[in-house]
């Protein structure tokens, strides 16, 4: 191990917890259609439990629908009962060889209720960030011990991983900022 292989692991590793933020903002319903809302419903069919993106294609036809439609008919009832029981606010209804899932109007009072869940997953995120900085910082004073890096490297690498801490937080907030807007807008 050594302090560059370190920092880059700190930035693909702070990289995966924006990113999987910014995946779970995409579950929150804002009012408008998203398929990101229901992919990783799943579903029991043949005997197992897949995520609804493995099974069946999902699309907006328009900014209040969700259309799903299967690769096999047969499992358009199984699709149903997993949406109805994944308790995400909407009635799913068959029609023809799909599901389509109309996307009720938000209250004003859900809307607050989804931007303070939106605000607990940004903290989550920026804990798992910071999290990630201190794991990096006692492996490289661990290292600095063991002889392989000096104070000076230890100061440099320090300052280094806290830019990128800096930088990945910035990012959550602002993808924060983004979805609260969302929320806000009728």
């Amino acid at each position: 191990m050594d302090i560059s292989s370190e920092l880059k692991n700190a930035t693909a590793t702070m990289k995966k917890a924006v990113e999987y933020v910014g995946k779970e903002f995409e579950t929150v319903n804002t009012g408008k259609a998203n398929p990101g809302m229901v992919e990783n419903v799943m579903v029991e069919a043949y005997g197992t439990t897949s995520r609804l993106r493995d099974i069946a294609a999902i699309t907006t036809p328009d900014s209040s629908t969700i259309r799903i439609q299967p690769w096999d008919k047969s499992i358009l009832k199984d699709v149903e009962k997993a949406i109805l029981a994944a308790n995400i606010g909407f009635t799913p209804a068959v029609m023809g060889e799909a599901v389509r899932c109309p996307i009720p109007a938000l209250s004003g009072e859900r809307r607050a209720e989804l931007a303070k869940i939106c605000r607990e997953m940004a903290e989550q995120g920026r804990v798992r960030i910071r999290n990630v900085r201190r794991e990096c910082i006692d492996a490289v004073k661990k290292l600095q011990k063991a002889g392989g890096a000096t104070e000076d490297d230890l100061k440099k690498f320090e300052k280094e991983i806290q830019t990128i801490t800096d930088k990945s937080i910035a990012e959550v907030n602002t993808m924060l900022e983004n979805k609260e807007a969302d929320l806000k807008k009728v």
